[in-house]
């Protein structure tokens, strides 16, 4: 029990410490000046994933349709404005691509783009629905691990990003990020608006890729920082590189098992035995079944919005 009380001991002061050198231009943000709510937000959300799947296992799945179209249209605006702010910001304030230390002065354009990657963080939190429209709609299998691992982690770790360095190259990911979730959203408000849209989403399978391109861009970004001694928080970078290693161990699973596997087939007819999905991730595999929402509702309807 005193090894215990020792460590939680040193963890408050290491985290009192922790805040000498954290950002005071964000202290007084919404959200910024504890870490409690975004954990407790978190653990909501932790909570609705052991809840909601009980809650709804005798209840007929909610469609959702219009609601799923704006809010993934949403998403796509505001993913849009962080990466416009992002890019005219860190243009504006000339920053180098290779190396960029945090600038924590309130110059205009400093401010603009720790403003936008704050816009960035709260991003995160909104993703959440992405979850819980999963739940509420019983498509319990898109529930991965990857998907959870990658929404729970995001919110909490882009907090700790905002509250002590909220700038600098801090910009680059976050740039690539949201304009990859800028295509990302479009194509789940283009397949939730019915089937008639399917023919042209044939470059789901190009999502996944060009995420996983991103990670590898981030482990060189930060090899290349740590490597030339950019004065830009050594800890940040290795916690990338980490951080990256592990999303692309996990997409790589996701990518070989959608795409790379054959599908097992045990019909005459030659129709794969399989949930009648395909799937694109966000951190997630998400199917878009459109055909659920025009054509399977013949035993029993499912629930309207």
């Amino acid at each position: 029990m005193e090894v215990v009380t020792h460590f939680v001991n040193d963890t408050v002061e290491f985290y009192k410490w922790s805040l000498t050198i954290a950002d005071k231009r964000v202290e007084n943000w919404p959200m910024m000046s504890s870490p409690f709510p975004t954990l407790a937000i978190s653990c909501l959300y932790l909570l609705f994933l052991w809840a909601g799947p009980r809650y709804m296992q005798d209840r007929q799945p909610y469609t959702l349709r219009k609601t799923l179209i704006v809010y993934n249209f949403s998403m796509v605006v505001l993913n849009f404005y962080i990466a416009k702010e992002l890019l005219l910001g860190s243009r504006a304030a000339r920053y180098s691509y290779l190396c960029q230390p945090v600038n924590y002065s309130n110059d205009v354009n400093e401010v603009r783009i720790a403003s936008a990657l704050w816009w960035y963080y709260i991003s995160k939190g909104v993703e959440f629905l992405d979850t819980v429209f999963f739940i509420l709609r019983k498509k319990f299998n898109q529930v991965s691990f990857l998907h959870v691992y990658h929404h729970c982690t995001m919110f909490i770790l882009w907090w700790i990003g905002i509250k002590w360095v909220p700038g600098g190259q801090s910009f680059f990911g976050a740039t690539i990020n949201s304009s990859i979730h800028v295509l990302m959203y479009g194509y789940y408000g283009l397949a939730a608006l019915g089937p008639q849209m399917q023919k042209y989403l044939w470059w789901k399978k190009y999502l996944t890729i060009i995420q996983m391109i991103q990670f590898h861009v981030t482990i060189g970004h930060a090899g290349h920082s740590l490597y030339t001694g950019c004065p830009f928080p050594a800890w940040m970078q290795w916690a990338l590189i980490g951080y990256a290693v592990t999303f692309i161990i996990l997409f790589a699973n996701f990518y070989y098992h959608a795409y790379r596997r054959k599908p097992f087939s045990s019909q005459k007819g030659g129709k794969a035995v399989a949930n009648g999905t395909t799937m694109v991730t966000n951190g997630h595999s998400k199917a878009e079944e459109v055909e659920d929402d025009g054509k399977k509702q013949k035993k029993g309807r499912a629930k309207k919005e």
